[in-house]
């Protein structure tokens, strides 16, 4: 796991960036074995931001990814359903908050299909479009 203080700081400061914007957000944000994930509220719909750390060699601090799924139950979620109803909104209020921190560089967004196929170049703003 990486640096655990950056790890469970990163985690409050974004949701204490969100609520800043006014979004409803989880206490505390969920664990899983590859990261965790936050869930928040935009424009009347739950929404999953999720964040894993992909390591590279020591020598280097590694990235993190991460992505906006939709809050689905579970039928909804087998069926595919959080990957589709994104709020543009919900984008919008992650970008904000990475992109006006010193902190936070080479934000780039991806369309999961060219991100999947390796194309990792991204956008670093993209009009954002979300089906």
């Amino acid at each position: 796991m990486p640096n655990s203080v950056l790890y469970f700081d990163s985690r409050q400061w974004v949701i204490g960036e969100l609520r800043k914007q006014g979004v409803k957000t989880d206490e505390q944000p969920g664990q899983e074995d590859f990261g965790w994930y936050l869930n928040f509220e935009v424009a009347g719909s739950g929404h999953y931001f999720v964040i894993g750390h992909r390591p590279t060699d020591e020598s280097e601090a590694g990235t993190w990814i991460g992505w906006l799924e939709r809050s689905r139950g579970l039928i909804g979620s087998v069926l595919g359903g959080r990957k589709r109803g994104i709020q543009p909104l919900a984008a919008e209020a992650i970008h904000k908050i990475l992109s006006s921190s010193p902190l936070v560089r080479d934000v780039r967004w991806h369309f999961e299909r060219d991100f999947d196929n390796g194309n990792e170049r991204g956008q670093h703003r993209r009009k954002l479009r979300c089906k």
